[in-house]
């Protein structure tokens, strides 16, 4: 058998994510993708500052172009792309584009998921993990102590035997590591298939004149959605599940470009409109991840995507303590309650925004819907090493009302540290971090070890216009504790009359120590 501490069954976006993050973290870690590289299907376009706040943190934010800062994504819509926009639909009704640049050290970015994924592989295996192409998994099994996996390369037919620690399923929406654990899901459920059509047409470009990069085309019987991948690629989306010939295809991306340009018909697409979340994204040592765990629709928001990829930023550095010994298996209970309700919370606001509406009626009519800044940076995470989070609170606001919420992603302020202006984020990527301006904090967090202090004005001075007790949402007397994947996991408003047992308290259960 060759071992492996985690094994990640599924090579695509969210499956080459957790392998870079546990890698990053110094965790060797098995890929096997029974693929043999990337979809000539796009996919994913869309990525938001979260997720490349976690590229950025495992050293790979300068390879992905971020989008322009005055770049907001619009649909609108046509009678074709050579004509002018008949109306505007907002993602969410009521509320105006908002501006997200002073909320995080980095922008987003709009690139084709077959770009992306290159850059995702070469980091990984730069940082060590072992990517296997065009080997399949046959079958799994758990025991004491570990998974055992069948797994075969579909080129030569050699079957072998992996152990490993752990199992990552991130092995699609029709996961079959999910289907043998018996995991249900719930949700809106199949809705519809649809077909699309991938083409090159870099004379279409000048559609992109009105500020707009999702057309709904409108026309009398003739109906389809068209959006850009921004390098010449366009996507005509049916609304259908009808199979068409290739003149078919030709004739209705030209009735769809209003004019007679040249294109080149790529490939062809079959995708499920539908809404599933598991039941649990745990099952002793498998993980879900990706589709596997949250089956959601392409939004404007992303949502299907960035989520799985902020499944494994949670994931990484819980397997990474529990594998090295410096927390305990508990820790890894926490994955389910923190991530499936943001599953949840995704799915709920997909369906019941205007995109997805149409399909399923009034079923979601009563349901809030929060703005891209809050649904990006401010959703809130619960469970039992999360100090502060209580049920009484909404599942997302936008973070400059969090201030440093328990539960909620660290706020950021540009700082100087050691001599460098960083974001606050740079600071709380590797370890527990306590941030105070008292210090006889800093001093506690020494004395119970395992935890890194910054002192607020000593360590790291803040700006005069963001205060760290403004911005963390402490006194002068408080301390704010932050985890490795920069969620902030506990704070205290004031000074308590012997910090270091205080502290040593909040550690063992925040942080899962053994006993």
């Amino acid at each position: 058998m060759q071992p492996t501490p985690v094994l990640i069954v599924g090579g695509s976006l969210v499956g080459l994510s957790a392998a870079l993050f546990l890698a990053w973290r110094g965790v060797p870690v098995t890929v096997v993708e029974k693929h043999f590289g990337s979809s000539p299907h796009p996919r994913a376009i869309g990525f938001t500052e979260r997720t490349l706040e976690h590229y950025r943190a495992a050293g790979i934010g300068d390879a992905i172009p971020q989008s322009d800062p005055d770049f907001t994504l619009r649909r609108a819509r046509f009678d074709s792309l050579s004509g002018e926009p008949l109306s505007e639909t907002p993602w969410t009704p009521g509320q105006v584009p908002e501006r997200k640049d002073h909320l995080s050290p980095i922008r987003g970015a709009a690139i084709a998921q077959d770009r992306l994924e290159p850059i995702l592989r070469a980091a990984a295996e730069e940082r060590g993990a072992v990517l296997r192409p065009g080997v399949e998994l046959v079958g799994f099994r758990q025991e004491a102590g570990g998974v055992t996996a069948a797994v075969r390369d579909r080129t030569t037919g050699h079957a072998e035997t992996l152990r490993a620690g752990y199992l990552i399923a991130a092995d699609g929406a029709d996961s079959p590591i999910r289907e043998q654990l018996g995991i249900p899901r719930q949700g809106v459920g199949h809705l519809r298939t649809l077909r699309s059509v991938l083409f090159r047409c870099p004379g279409a470009e000048d559609a992109l004149r009105h500020g707009i990069q999702q057309f709904e085309i409108a026309q009398p019987g003739f109906e389809a959605f068209v959006t850009t991948y921004g390098d010449g690629r366009w996507v005509l989306m049916f609304g259908d599940d009808r199979e068409r010939t290739e003149d078919e295809l030709r004739a209705a991306v030209l009735r769809a470009l209003g004019r007679p340009l040249s294109f080149e018909i790529i490939t062809t697409g079959r995708w499920e409109m539908a809404g599933r979340i598991a039941e649990r994204y745990q099952e002793g040592r498998v993980f879900l991840m990706g589709d596997a765990a949250h089956q959601l629709p392409p939004t404007r928001g992303g949502f299907g995507a960035n989520t799985g990829i902020d499944d494994a930023y949670n994931l990484a550095w819980k397997l990474q303590r529990v594998i090295a010994g410096t927390s305990a298996p508990a820790l890894l209970d926490s994955y389910t309650p923190e991530r499936q309700p943001v599953g949840w919370l995704r799915h709920q606001q997909t369906f019941a925004r205007p995109d997805y509406r149409r399909w399923i009626g009034d079923l979601l009519q009563d349901e809030h819907l929060y703005g891209d800044a809050a649904m990006e940076l401010g959703q809130l995470h619960r469970s039992t090493v999360i100090v502060g989070a209580g049920p009484d609170l909404p599942p997302a606001a936008h973070p400059e009302v969090w201030a440093g919420q328990p539960g909620t992603r660290a706020p950021h302020a540009w700082v100087a540290c050691g001599g460098r202006r960083v974001s606050t984020l740079d600071l709380f990527t590797r370890e527990f971090v306590l941030v105070s301006a008292d210090p006889r904090w800093c001093a506690a967090a020494d004395r119970v070890g395992g935890v890194r202090a910054y002192r607020a004005g000593q360590d790291v001075m803040f700006p005069g216009t963001e205060p760290f007790t403004e911005t963390f949402g402490v006194s002068p007397a408080g301390a704010t504790l932050i985890r490795p994947d920069g969620l902030v996991c506990w704070r205290a408003q004031a000074m308590t009359d012997d910090p270091v047992p205080a502290l040593a308290r909040v550690m063992r259960q925040v942080a899962a120590l053994p006993a």
